[in-house]
């Protein structure tokens, strides 16, 4: 069973539950996140956007937000970022975007030379498949998920 992935974002300690509707001034910092862990284990955390840049036609999803890697436990600062957190931006008439949060438990470490995709870089980030950076790192399926819905704001 998988469990939820604690999301909150500041100012304000708005909390994410299971597509929950939120603004993008109100998702505009990375948020503190944690999940239940094993503390002598190694995380992955990812957050995606499959919906771009519509969900009725999301051709250049998935777009990688976040992507941190040997996280210990659920101490997120200490892991390996390889995507700074990427604000959530929808296109004006696209509609709701989820924003998908999958937390995997490895099996080892990581190892990578990969280049840490900058906050202000959209570089690296479409046409991301988290199947395929789980299945090419043996992290199996999701150990705890969450997800909340934004859409474009004037």
């Amino acid at each position: 069973m998988k469990q939820i992935v604690y999301v909150n974002y500041s100012p304000g300690n708005i909390a994410v539950m299971d597509g929950t509707d939120l603004t993008l001034t109100q998702v505009k910092s990375q948020p503190v996140v944690h999940w239940p862990v094993d503390s002598n284990a190694y995380y992955t955390l990812a957050m995606i956007d499959p919906d771009a840049p519509c969900r009725a036609f999301p051709i250049i999803s998935q777009i990688k937000h976040w992507l941190v890697i040997n996280i210990p436990g659920a101490d997120v600062a200490n892991g390996r970022t390889l995507a700074e957190y990427y604000t959530p931006a929808p296109p004006p008439g696209s509609g709701y975007h989820r924003y998908v949060f999958l937390v995997y438990k490895q099996p080892a470490l990581i190892n990578t030379t990969e280049p840490t995709v900058t906050s202000s870089s959209i570089t690296g980030r479409l046409f991301f498949k988290i199947r395929d950076f789980a299945r090419a790192h043996n992290l199996g399926e999701p150990v705890a998920v969450n997800y909340f819905k934004a859409k474009f704001e004037n």
